[in-house]
């Protein structure tokens, strides 16, 4: 069976990722076997620039085929932010809930309730040096007048989906079927069913 390492720490992404690979006959592994592996600098201007270098940085680190994503958040009214900066907007170690009052802070003093949005997550497959397959998906939503919603996690609480008529964090397993990530991750998992 061929080994595919998920790049990221992120354990809710992993849960997400799982599911969504579920049907695919490879084995998952995760960076937690491998604890000395450094993290690199994320410092491309797009999720695709740093998809594809952690796909590549974290293939050749570890020998695995891997997968790596980037993923965030888009504001219109906010010129895109806080955009590939999302983990960190406000400080890596700023709870959501502060990053939330920042953005609706940063909408209000120009004098909006709200702003369309949406969920962007870039995913690169990478093996010795080449990346074999990237994908881009989205959702598109609106800032939420106020948080709702427990489930999820990140920027899903204030993330309106208007044709389930809830915020992500709401909407349960329902999420995946919609998803940024549920999008690139089918589609990797096509090209994984067809290729490997």
């Amino acid at each position: 069976m061929t080994r595919l390492l998920v790049a990221t720490t992120n354990a809710n992404k992993v849960h997400e990722i799982r599911q969504l690979l579920d049907s695919v006959d490879v084995e998952l592994v995760t960076l937690a076997a491998w604890p000395f592996v450094v993290a690199p600098e994320e410092t491309g201007k797009t999720f695709e620039q740093n998809a594809h270098a952690k796909a590549l940085y974290y293939a050749a680190a570890t020998g695995e085929l891997t997968v790596a994503e980037d993923s965030g958040l888009e504001i219109d009214a906010l010129d895109g932010a806080p955009g590939v900066e999302s983990a960190r907007f406000g400080g890596a170690e700023t709870p959501y809930a502060e990053k939330f009052a920042m953005i609706y802070d940063a909408l209000h003093a120009k004098g909006l309730e709200t702003s369309r949005a949406r969920f962007v997550c870039a995913v690169a497959l990478a093996q010795a040096g080449r990346v074999l397959f990237e994908m881009r998906g989205t959702v598109e939503g609106v800032i939420a007048p106020a948080p709702q919603g427990d489930g999820g996690f990140g920027y899903d609480p204030i993330f309106f989906y208007p044709p389930y008529g809830k915020t992500l964090a709401e909407v349960g397993d329902a999420k995946a079927a919609v998803s940024h990530r549920g999008e690139a991750f089918r589609a990797l998992r096509a090209f994984l069913r067809s290729h490997f």
